[in-house]
């Protein structure tokens, strides 16, 4: 289990939290996957239908902007970041997944808000296919988790 202690998941508590998620459409087919998953998460840990804003963006380098915008709002406990790049024959996969997910930690940084990044990057379609589901339900697991300990913190 991703981001997690053995037995912390029974402990996730996402009722009353507010989450934003931001999914590529870029390799819709994976994002689709992993959209699906996290959200299916999010209901089990209790987050309400009716608290998740899912915002849909051309691909992994708009991420960063859409969830500054959300995060700008200050409506959200936490974020999550869907995507999927897959390598090329270019240097243009490591500008992707580089540069996605430099916005994605700046964005949480400067906003001190939790938001997971499940921007996949793999080397082919298998790859993404085989992690799509799994990695959805550790976003949904991340935020809400995440979500509580800024909380205790504060």
């Amino acid at each position: 289990m991703f981001g997690a202690e053995k037995g912390t998941a029974e402990k996730l508590d996402g009722s009353g939290l507010r989450i934003g998620i931001v999914q590529a459409r870029f390799n819709q087919s994976v994002t689709d996957a992993l959209a699906q998953a996290c959200l299916g998460e999010l209901e089990a840990l209790g987050v309400a239908a009716s608290d998740i804003t899912h915002v849909h963006v051309p691909g992994a380098l708009e991420v960063p902007l859409a969830l500054q915008a959300l995060a700008s709002t200050g409506r959200f406990d936490a974020l999550v970041a869907l995507g999927c790049v897959i390598r090329g024959e270019t240097y243009h996969f490591e500008l992707v997944a580089n540069e996605s997910a430099a916005g994605v930690t700046r964005v949480s940084l400067d906003h001190r808000l939790p938001i997971a990044n499940v921007i996949l990057t793999t080397e082919n379609q298998a790859q993404a296919l085989a992690r799509q589901s799994e990695k959805g339900i550790d976003a949904a697991r991340v935020v809400v988790e995440m979500a509580q300990l800024l909380d205790t913190l504060a």
